[in-house]
């Protein structure tokens, strides 16, 4: 009986050992996360940064990147924000507020719902958010700082055309006339509930002959919308949807998606051939054109903000 007081006691002892060595662990960790890693320009990126950072590209790439790989990405990421004290750059957090939204519309989710899978991951909203805004705010200044050296002229595309595709030189473009039409899906609905209004919109391209006599068909179907006409050229479009598109008849449906709102699907409505300039193949000369002088003034420019810039390493 003696003895049981005495384990107690010791007990107690051992237990009051593990707790303290647990707060030390904890304690540790979390001034080691809050250390300074680097300091850009008097702001200072921590170990904690860092760690978002690595998990972040975790999520996005399934690598684990380099430490000293990512504490360069994130010294340019602070250069690149501090250019607001430097250019006036209006509406940026609502521009990277719509970036996001439109970043978790694609993963079909809302901005909430993107968030909280992200936290699920253990990463910040913040953290993919300051990555949105300096990206942004580093395309607006290098295409405002360098903008003379963004005008291609034909002649510059059509020979750069000519040497990489000849045939395609001569290839017509198209401008659609397209009437996006939606079987809305209350959020938080069921599979079931996606693949009946699938249905519906199935049993209206049976019925769907043209934009005339199909547009008021649809308007008069219960929770459908039919949003105002958007025209697109067949440069903006991907190549699958461009190909599928191009073989459309003028009045016709196209195949029903499934969208974060509901169920979706297109009336083509009017196609014409655009102007050369639009053609696919032109479009996409200039675009490899524009990546080409982008990537020349982006490296130039991050140099010499590095080179005025105070960077201490801690």
């Amino acid at each position: 009986m003696e003895l049981y007081p005495a384990l107690l006691s010791a007990l107690r002892r051992l237990m009051g050992v593990a707790l303290a060595v647990l707060v030390v662990t904890v304690t540790t960790a979390r001034v080691e996360a809050q250390m300074v890693a680097v300091v850009v320009n008097g702001e200072p990126v921590t170990n904690y940064d860092i760690e978002q950072r690595i998990k972040l590209d975790q999520l996005a790439t399934r690598k684990t990147p380099p430490r000293q790989e990512v504490l360069n990405e994130l010294i340019d990421e602070k250069l690149k924000i501090q250019l607001l004290r430097r250019y006036n750059i209006d509406g940026i957090d609502k521009d990277v507020e719509n970036a996001y939204t439109n970043m978790a519309r694609r993963m079909r989710a809302t901005p909430k719902q993107f968030s909280e899978q992200l936290e699920r991951s253990g990463v910040l909203t913040d953290t993919l958010k300051s990555r949105i805004k300096a990206e942004l705010i580093w395309n607006q200044v290098i295409r405002g700082r360098f903008q003379a050296s963004f005008q291609f002229s034909d002649k510059d595309i059509s020979a750069k055309l000519e040497v990489r595709k000849p045939d395609a030189a001569e290839t017509v473009g198209y401008d659609f006339t397209l009437r996006p039409i939606l079987f809305v899906v209350p959020r938080g609905s069921p599979p079931a509930a996606f693949e009946a209004r699938r249905k519906e919109a199935e049993a209206l391209r049976d019925r769907f002959q043209t934009c005339e006599q199909g547009i008021p068909l649809a308007r008069g179907l219960r929770y459908v919308a039919v949003r105002p006409p958007v025209v697109k050229t067949s440069a903006d479009l991907p190549p699958a949807l461009r190909e599928v598109l191009e073989k459309m008849e003028i009045g016709h449906l196209s195949n029903p998606e499934v969208t974060q709102q509901g169920v979706e699907i297109y009336a083509l409505c009017g196609k014409s051939a655009s102007a050369a300039e639009n053609a696919p193949a032109k479009q996409e000369v200039r675009n490899e054109l524009y990546k080409q002088v982008f990537e020349k003034h982006s490296k130039s420019f991050l140099q010499e903000l590095r080179s005025q810039a105070m960077i201490e390493y801690r």
